[in-house]
Parts: structure tokens; C-alpha cells; sequence
């Protein structure tokens, strides 16, 4: 009898722990105004003229040679802005990171000011940098490198330096992160053990860095794979890119089936990139431990 008294006894309800309860207007506010259009916007990508499931927006998209060539465009600008981001970010993190005083500040706020300046404003810049009568012409026609000026505003080359100069301080700054954790007499304690300059840096600086490096890697190549004002100001219309084929759909053909389909498109893309990065740092945190 006591034993089924006991379990006839009301189960503990669930405490909610009061601090979730600070999470719910921002969880709120991302719900309806960013959960919920994504969700319409893929709602009408996969719905036909006659308001039933159709996949044959996907279909006719990717059925376009043009449109796959706008596609590897995308995909090529972003990854090798985001390679060119690495490279100048991974030395500047270790810079800003083993500086003092007076000189870290000044590093640091070369990182951070430039985010307060809008990407129409840099984009800007750069298309009067690299124009036929900028800077960089005028400097290599007065060194004598070419006889006149060459072509580099309106090419690929212009846009993926002009992104990986906008979204430097997002690679910068997750590595800088990281690298100020970690011991600098670790690659001093490498060498008194025989460990090489190469090997020191493969087998002990890099794995260290690479929390970093995947965080810096998803953002910047998140962000390139989806900037929509920096091309159409340095390239313009001549090398499309997918957010501008987005953009010309709602805008010009007034097609929103194909804006949402490209906009769903690029979405896949960027919840991957989320993914990737995150199943990563869990294979990365487990072969460490």
C-alpha cells in the first residue's frame, strides 16, 4: 500500500530557470522579424502559380547556364576573399595580441574603427582607388612598372580585394581571440625540445589557433558569399553575383518566385557554413581532449 501511495504521488513539475526568461524578448523579436519571413520567403519559393508544392522555380534556375556561372562567380569571390583575409588576418592577430600598450591600442582601434564606417562609404573608396587615374595606377605608371594605366576597377580581382578589406576585422578579431590565450613560451619549450620553426608552428601554433580560424573563416566567407553593396559598386552589372541577381528579381523583373528561390538558395548556403564550421570545432574539441 505505501508503495502505491508513493506512486500515485504528483510528479516535480519542471522548473524554469529564471535567467532562460532574459533570453525570450530577444528570442521574441528574432522570431517575428527574422524567423518568420525566411520562412515565407521559403514558403513562396516552392510554391507554384496555382498555389500547390512546385519545385520548378529551382529547376528553371539551376537549368540556366548563366545562372550557374553567377553562382561559381559567388563562390569563387568568397572563398578567395576569405583565403586573402586569412592570410593578412593570422600575422595582424599575433601582432595585436603580443603588443603592449600604446601599440596594441593603435592596432586595435585600426580593427575596430573601420566598422563604424558604412560599407557604401569603403566601397566607395576603393572604386576612387583603383580607378584609371587612382592611386595605384598612378603608382605603378610612376614606377615604371606599366607604361599606362591597366584596367582594375569593374574586374574580380577589385571585388575580392575590396571584401576582404571590408571584412578584414571579422577574421582579425576571432583569432586575436584566441591567440592571447595561448602561452607564448609554448614555442620557446617546442624549441628546447629540437621542434623546428615549421614544426613549431604545424604541430603547436596552428592547432592552438584553429577555434579562431573556423569562427573567422564562417564569418567572413558567411558575409562575402552575401554582400550585395560592395559588388554592385566595384563590379557593377558586368560580374553578377547571386545577391544582385536577387535583387534585380524583386526589383526589376518583379519575379519573387526567382527572388525566393536564389534568396533560399543562399540561405542552404549559409546554415551549411554555420553547420561546417560548428561540426568542426566539435571534432577539433574532441581530438584535443
Amino acid at each position: 500500500m505505501a508503495t502505491l501511495a508513493a506512486d500515485r504521488r504528483p510528479l516535480p513539475r519542471p522548473r524554469i530557470d529564471g535567467f532562460a526568461l532574459l533570453a525570450a524578448p530577444g528570442l521574441l523579436y528574432l522570431g517575428i522579424f527574422f524567423a518568420l519571413p525566411l520562412a515565407i520567403l521559403l514558403f513562396r519559393s516552392v510554391q507554384g502559380p496555382d498555389g500547390a508544392l512546385s519545385f520548378a522555380g529551382y529547376v528553371e534556375f539551376f537549368s540556366e547556364p548563366l545562372n550557374l556561372i553567377v553562382t561559381w562567380r559567388t563562390f569563387r569571390v568568397a572563398i578567395l576573399s576569405t583565403l586573402l583575409s586569412l592570410v593578412l588576418a593570422y600575422p595582424t592577430a599575433f601582432v595585436l595580441a603580443r603588443a603592449k600598450g600604446l601599440v596594441q591600442t593603435i592596432i586595435l582601434m585600426a580593427m575596430i574603427l573601420p566598422l563604424s564606417v558604412g560599407v557604401i562609404v569603403k566601397a566607395f573608396s576603393w572604386s576612387i582607388v583603383l580607378r584609371s587615374d587612382g592611386i595605384v595606377n598612378s603608382a605603378l605608371v610612376a614606377t615604371g612598372i606599366v607604361e599606362a594605366p591597366i584596367r582594375l576597377l569593374f574586374t574580380e580581382t577589385a571585388l575580392v580585394i575590396g571584401a576582404a578589406n571590408v571584412f578584414l576585422p571579422f577574421m582579425v578579431l576571432p583569432i586575436y581571440a584566441v591567440v592571447r590565450q595561448i602561452d607564448p613560451s609554448l614555442g620557446s619549450a617546442a624549441a628546447t625540445l629540437g621542434a623546428g620553426p615549421f614544426y613549431r608552428f604545424f604541430r603547436v601554433t596552428l592547432p592552438l589557433t584553429l577555434p579562431g580560424v573556423i569562427a573567422g573563416v564562417a564569418f567572413v566567407f558567411s558575409l562575402t558569399i552575401s554582400m550585395y553593396v560592395i559588388p554592385s559598386l566595384i563590379v557593377g552589372e558586368r560580374q553578377s553575383t547571386l545577391s544582385m541577381l536577387i535583387a534585380r528579381s524583386f526589383l526589376f523583373y518583379r519575379d519573387a518566385q526567382l527572388g525566393s528561390t536564389i534568396s533560399a538558395i543562399l540561405l542552404v548556403i549559409a546554415i551549411a557554413v554555420v553547420l561546417g564550421s560548428s561540426w568542426l570545432m566539435r571534432r577539433f574539441a574532441g581530438e584535443r581532449a
